[in-house]
């Protein structure tokens, strides 16, 4: 008898198919309020589950009795309760790697659109208000030859400032749970301690996990060790961020400005006072949005599914 396995996210057509050449599937190409309870109902059944953006919370996997794994289409896995994977000695599997460099690209250009102010200046010429040479009230800021920080030196960290300082010729500091050795002899990054990199860089840019540790870390404290000068950059997870204390800072000027990707809900509420600012760029969480880097991370995801169900170690494992 096939093994039962549960999509809950659209899959290329020919991984899907490779799904079902091997086991039973069941499909939602999304969960909402209205198809939850036959969500659940399939679980019920299911020896793997494949999917994205969707909080997979212990009641739904205390339905899943028969559950061996759980492959995510992310690297992130704060949809999960690690704690009851290890618990249950659960598989979950995710997408690290393929998506460093399409990560670290759209990182870049808010970093670049924030300084330069490319959303704002371009919807300025849309409406037709360039009638001449723009005044020292419309200029930006360089990037080039400024300090970037990097709040976590992981391997998208490390894309991001291999760009920074090969590209743009940029001071790099960072803060880390440990010193990185490579970072420092590539590209010249010097280690701080957490104050420090507030307080020195001009664009900061918190690479960071959602755990229980670093929900909200950054707040009001942080942003006001920042210079008035420094750019805010998150492409992490929003919930690391006190959102409040940002729009504050911004609203104030206590920063210059920020370019943001995640937010604490998301999608972001058309109310929401970021969408506001001039001096906001705000991304709809493209982070690995291209075409080649989610065929990748699907790819993997169903390789770590087939590989778990099939009894052998998938190649990344979170739990």
């Amino acid at each position: 008898m096939k093994q039962h396995v549960v999509v809950y996210k659209k899959l290329p057509e020919d991984l899907l198919q490779r799904l079902r050449d091997e086991f039973e599937v069941t499909c939602f190409e999304t969960v909402n309020a209205g198809n939850r309870a036959q969500f659940q109902a399939a679980l019920a059944t299911a020896q793997g589950i494949i999917g994205a953006s969707l909080p997979i919370g212990n009641d739904l996997l205390e339905a899943a009795p028969l559950l061996k794994i759980a492959s995510t289409v992310s690297v992130g896995v704060d949809n999960f309760d690690l704690d009851y994977f290890r618990k249950r000695g659960l598989m979950l599997a995710h997408t690290p790697g393929v998506l460093n460099e399409a990560t670290a690209d759209a990182i870049f250009s808010l970093i670049l659109a924030s300084a330069r102010r490319v959303v704002e200046l371009a919807e300025f010429v849309k409406a037709g208000k360039w009638k001449g040479s723009i005044g020292e009230s419309l200029f930006g800021v360089n990037v080039h030859g400024k300090t970037l920080g990097m709040l976590g030196m992981g391997r998208i960290g490390g894309a991001v400032a291999r760009r920074a300082h090969h590209g743009f010729g940029m001071k790099i500091v960072y803060h880390n749970t440990r010193p990185n050795p490579e970072a420092e002899a590539s590209l010249a990054a010097t280690y701080v301690t957490r104050d420090e990199l507030f307080q020195q860089a001009d664009f900061v840019c918190p690479m960071l996990p959602l755990t229980a540790q670093t929900e909200r870390t950054i707040g009001a404290r942080e942003f006001g060790l920042m210079k008035p000068s420094a750019i805010f950059i998150n492409a992490s997870r929003g919930r690391i961020v006190d959102e409040a204390a940002l729009i504050e800072a911004l609203q104030r000027k206590t920063i210059y400005g920020a370019g943001l990707d995640v937010f604490e809900q998301e999608p972001l509420p058309a109310d929401s006072p970021l969408l506001q600012l001039p001096n906001v760029v705000a991304l709809p969480h493209i982070g690995s949005a291209t075409h080649e880097t989610r065929r990748a991370m699907a790819e993997l995801a169903v390789d770590n599914l087939i590989a778990g169900l099939r009894g052998a170690q998938p190649v990344h494992l979170a739990v």
